[in-house]
């Protein structure tokens, strides 16, 4: 599918979850402020703040002074993944939301790939990386865990763990998210698929993380993380809930 760069959407929210990201979410806010501007002329940015223990509250309430676009969340304890996304999707308000993390490992101003390939019935733009920039063992665990997820859950996308995706917030209405963990990107996308949405796909650059620390690639969190997604298999492909 031939990309349009100079598409324009009515309106977007774009959201972030954020948890101790002080040294990357104000370049995310700005950079994706820049972003929005070139492809829609009505737009929101969304950050939940998930309990962070750094200065990441204090930088967003102080963008959120300057910039009137900018809405923050400040939750007090971590709540986990999940639950900020969540939250976020939840006080979205625009017709579209793009969505990435606030740890910088995404470049906002390539929302205007996703927006560019978007065509009639396209529901789902998702990003795919062109190339994972992270430590080697990180990509091992990654490709393993990608293998993994795609054959559990059959899987159609190229790269169902880029979290770099925009989609017409009114499918929300159809796909109820429960997930409070990071889980949340497999149930999202799952259940879109069951419910017959149409997706397209974009390559998108992905960078090495620059400040802060992953809370997924620990060996705590890795067991943690193979219990929920065993359970939400269980709930979404085994029993099928939310298809009842």
């Amino acid at each position: 599918m031939a990309e349009d760069k100079d598409k324009k959407v009515s309106s977007i929210s774009a959201v972030f979850p954020a948890y101790n990201d002080g040294g990357t979410i104000p370049s995310m806010v700005l950079t994706a402020l820049i972003a929005l501007k070139e492809v829609t002329d009505d737009y929101e940015v969304i950050v939940t703040n998930d309990g962070s223990a750094d200065f990441t509250r204090q930088v967003l309430d102080a963008l959120a002074e300057r910039f009137p676009e900018l809405h923050v969340i400040h939750k007090e304890k971590n709540g986990g993944y999940g639950a900020a996304l969540r939250s976020g999707f939840s006080a979205a308000t625009k017709d579209w939301i793009f969505y990435t993390d606030g740890d910088g490992q995404y470049n906002p101003l390539e929302l205007k790939n996703l927006v560019g390939a978007l065509d009639e019935g396209v529901d789902i733009v998702n990003g795919y990386k062109i190339q994972r920039h992270d430590p080697l063992y990180r990509k091992i665990i990654g490709r393993i865990y990608h293998h993994i997820v795609k054959l559990l859950f059959s899987f159609k996308l190229k790269d169902v763990d880029c979290d770099f995706r925009l989609f017409r917030r009114d499918i929300l209405d159809t796909v109820k998210l429960e997930s409070e963990t990071g889980t949340i990107c497999l149930e999202l996308v799952k259940k879109m698929q069951d419910a017959g949405f149409k997706f397209a796909e974009v390559p998108v650059n992905h960078y090495y993380r620059s400040y802060g620390k992953s809370q997924f690639f620990n060996w705590r969190h890795l067991k943690n993380s193979a219990t929920q997604l065993l359970s939400l298999w269980r709930k979404i492909v085994v029993q099928k809930d939310h298809l009842k």
